[in-house]
């Protein structure tokens, strides 16, 4: 899946980037989507927490928001950082005792309040106190009522006047001589939309998962608590733990028995089959078995060149390193999402270090470049017909895998 999302860049009179109006964006396609702009805030919201984030679509600037008079009521602008985001009202929330009670709860904690689209009016004056900018749409406004909100901000001298769909130079320097200090509108730039991985929830859970499961001291609380977040993932669980492998006749009664059942090293090996596995969807079979492929591979070389104590860390990386075929995405952005140790980013990012040398060996054992293959073996003291061998028997270990969890 992909997360899209439109910004435009809101300049000072220096024309120096103030921060950025995001936008929701269901595609490429640099228009407003038919949905719901209550939708919209709250896709926007989910957007910026899992998938493109405040730091990358921002660039360290403010992010102006839209939110709706429900979002506003459900204290949604909590749900991100205050040093980061103006609350942006837009212009058909009414100016209610409620909405009143909201935006000032929200201004006391810090968040920057902007009337978006704004007409004066005499039930908006109590506003004008915890809100720090007006917005003014220079398409729409009358000049008696641009008059009126000049007047206003005199009154209320802390208040920032914005003027948006500014086209013109001639707009541009209008608005500025009459105390304007914000512009945003197509004679500086038109929106552009900016693409994002955008995760499921159950692969946010199982990379949560994957984090915890390769820490030092496995917090077993924590891996029970998150498998519960998710009723896919804990079925699955349960059906694995039943499968023929283990040959175990005793009944699972709880996601506790069956994580302790399963024990630290098969649960290990569990979560990245699973995460694999769901990351690969819609995807060919073939995908998925062959990352598991060179996941165990690369554990079993890792043992026999002298990285016994990091045979994890080969696995994981050996099933990454098909990640970003698996959702059709940069490997840049992907790998930046997740929880990952400096020698597992070199590895997948840079092709740098050890663990990238066992990931180009399996490279050149699937395409038979028998003299990669060689010169390998030879720099990590490895016996080629041994090596061949688990190869293969890394196969077979991926497709009794794959079977268990249909």
């Amino acid at each position: 899946m992909a997360f899209f999302s439109a910004r435009q860049p809101i300049l000072d009179t220096e024309r120096h980037i103030f921060g950025y109006e995001l936008l929701f964006r269901s595609s490429h396609e640099n228009i407003f989507p038919d949905v719901d702009q209550e939708k919209a805030t709250s896709k926007m919201i989910e957007g910026l927490q899992l998938d493109l984030g405040l730091d990358k679509i921002a660039a360290g600037k403010l992010a102006f928001i839209n939110f709706t008079e429900k979002s506003i009521l459900d204290a949604l602008p909590n749900l991100l950082p205050k040093q980061q985001i103006v609350v942006e009202v837009l212009e058909d929330v009414p100016p209610s005792k409620a909405i009143y009670v909201a935006l000032k709860k929200l201004a006391i904690q810090g968040y920057i309040i902007a009337l978006d689209d704004f007409i004066h009016s005499a039930a908006w004056e109590p506003f004008y106190k915890i809100s720090q900018i007006i917005k003014v749409d220079c398409a729409e406004i009358e000049p008696e009522q641009l008059e009126e909100i000049v007047a206003l901000k005199v009154r209320h001298p802390h208040i920032r006047l914005l003027a948006e769909k500014v086209e013109t130079y001639e707009e541009f320097k209008l608005y500025k001589q009459k105390g304007f200090e914000l512009f945003q509108g197509y004679f500086f730039s038109k929106p552009e939309v900016i693409q994002s991985v955008s995760l499921t929830s159950s692969q946010t859970i199982l990379s949560t998962l994957l984090n915890e499961i390769t820490k030092p001291d496995v917090n077993i609380k924590e891996v029970t608590r998150l498998f519960e977040i998710d009723v896919a993932i804990s079925f699955k669980l349960l059906r694995y733990t039943q499968s023929p492998l283990f040959q175990r006749s005793k009944k699972i009664e709880n996601i506790k028995q069956a994580v302790v059942m399963l024990g630290h090293k098969e649960l290990e090996r569990f979560i990245m089959l699973l995460f694999a596995a769901t990351f690969g969807e819609d995807k060919p079979t073939e995908l998925v078995r062959m990352s598991m492929h060179r996941a165990k591979f690369c554990e079993q070389i890792a043992g026999n060149a002298n990285f016994k104590s990091q045979v994890s860390t080969a696995f994981l990386v050996g099933m990454l390193s098909l990640v970003d075929a698996m959702l059709d995405a940069d490997v840049i952005e992907l790998i930046g999402k997740m929880p990952l140790s400096d020698n597992i980013k070199e590895a997948l990012l840079r092709n740098q270090g050890w663990l990238a040398e066992f990931v180009n060996l399996c490279f050149a054992l699937e395409n038979g470049n028998w003299q990669s293959i060689d010169k390998a073996c030879a720099k990590f003291g490895l016996d080629m017909p041994e090596t061949l061998s688990l190869y293969d028997e890394s196969r077979i270990w991926a497709q009794e895998r794959i079977e268990a969890f249909k």
